[in-house]
């Protein structure tokens, strides 16, 4: 299907890059349809893009990538909801506030977005643990780890510099390429 968006243009969807969300995402509970939109930079920052408002589109990144010690703990009720054995079987991305001023960037990691890669579907959950906030100032950890991947591909940058320039682009991500390929023998 194709849709439009107000921040991509029209995006070409096939059905194994649609998210299913049955309670939506808080403050946005008619909206149960999403993607995930990689923008084509270099931040490693991803977009939810709802796949019923062109208006609304998430930034969202996985908390891992800056704070290596992050962890989701799902009750019972959560891991059935999501039709999931183990948190292992999912994804789990924050949602960003980025501001004008890049630095004063946050993530939400009381309330992480949970995706069963799998299965298609996604939660938003609210962590008991009382260590995680709303908006958790992440971006001196963001870009020290963004300088830490560009140093580990400094020799593969060199080759790149004498390519042509890479063209930003919006493409929709196919959820079971992310599935690492343990697990994809299951599917």
């Amino acid at each position: 299907m194709k849709i439009k968006t107000a921040r991509f243009g029209e995006l070409e969807i096939g059905s194994d890059e649609v998210i299913q969300f049955p309670e939506g995402i808080l403050g946005f509970a008619d909206l149960r349809q999403y993607c995930l939109v990689d923008p084509g930079d270099e931040t490693l920052i991803l977009w939810m893009q709802s796949l019923v408002d062109p208006n609304v589109a998430f930034p969202v990144l996985e908390p891992k990538i800056f704070k290596n010690d992050y962890i989701v703990r799902l009750s019972g009720q959560e891991l059935k909801l999501l039709k999931l054995d183990n948190i292992n079987q999912s994804i789990v991305f924050t949602i960003l506030t980025i501001p004008r001023d890049v630095t004063q960037m946050t993530a939400n990691l009381k309330a992480p977005i949970v995706i069963n890669l799998k299965e298609q579907v996604g939660r938003q959950v609210v962590l008991q643990e009382n260590e995680y906030t709303l908006k958790h100032l992440m971006f001196k950890e963001l870009k020290a780890q963004l300088a830490t991947i560009a140093a580990s591909s400094g020799s593969q940058r060199q080759v790149e510099q004498t390519a042509e320039p890479r063209k930003a682009t919006s493409l929709p991500i196919n959820l079971r390429s992310m599935i690492p390929s343990a697990q994809v023998k299951s599917l």
